[in-house]
């Protein structure tokens, strides 16, 4: 999983806001501590999504230091960023992996979207067809 260091202020009203040092243009809100993160997770996604549309590869985490909150993106949509920057890295375009897998143009859409429930084995398809092997592992 990715790791994203959030941080989080108290505001006079008594909430939390959110911002990411790693993408400045995702912010949010939370009544406290534990929906701040909460709400923090879907900021993530939507600013990643945002990344995702406008083409613009995906900036891996900074490093948190001790005690600082993170906010971890789950396992699927983690592997669909990493996919997404291999395919940046190589200059291939959707169309193109959609070609090297074989399939319709609109299934790469659905590959990276993070709100698709997709399924890993397509995800781990489209990795080897970079190169690349989906390794996964319990911590």
């Amino acid at each position: 999983m990715l790791l994203y260091p959030v941080t989080l202020t108290p505001d006079s009203n008594g909430t939390f806001l959110v911002s990411f040092p790693d993408f400045p243009e995702a912010n949010s809100v939370g009544d406290d501590k534990e929906d701040a993160l909460t709400q923090a997770v879907d900021a993530l996604e939507t600013t990643l999504s945002i990344y995702f549309d406008e083409r613009r590869p995906v900036p891996l985490p900074s490093a948190a230091d001790a005690g600082d909150a993170v906010v971890a993106l789950p396992a699927l949509e983690t592997a669909k960023v990493l996919v997404w920057n291999e395919m940046f890295a190589q200059k291939l375009r959707k169309a193109d992996l959609a070609r090297m897998l074989d399939v319709h143009t609109p299934q790469i859409d659905r590959l990276f979207d993070l709100g698709h429930s997709s399924k890993i084995e397509f995800v781990e398809q489209a990795a080897k067809a970079l190169g690349k092997s989906l390794n996964i592992s319990l911590a």
